[in-house]
């Protein structure tokens, strides 16, 4: 499956960019990425409330669903990021 990783390098787009100055582009680090997060939570969602279940209906798999993410927010606590901001521009593709 293709990604848009240098699509930001593409005659097209730089010629765009040179256009219109007042925009930067910044990528965040792979490493540093919010989506690593949403990983981190849907690995839990799977160990936690899939597991190896076999769902027969849509319904029963709607209401784990629904079961986990309500027991889960009311006990929820926020995912701490281990570095500034300043640290991830640092790291940032220019």
């Amino acid at each position: 499956m293709p990604d848009n990783y240098a699509t930001h390098k593409t005659p097209e787009v730089k010629a765009w960019l040179a256009q219109n100055p007042r925009i930067a582009v910044r990528f965040t680090p792979t490493s540093a990425s919010w989506l690593n997060l949403v990983e981190v939570w849907f690995g839990v969602f799977q160990r936690q409330a899939l597991g190896r279940e076999v769902f027969t209906s849509a319904t029963d798999l709607t209401t784990t669903i629904r079961a986990f993410v309500n027991g889960r927010d009311t006990s929820a606590t926020p995912f701490v990021w281990t570095r500034t901001p300043d640290e991830i521009l640092e790291k940032s593709d220019p």
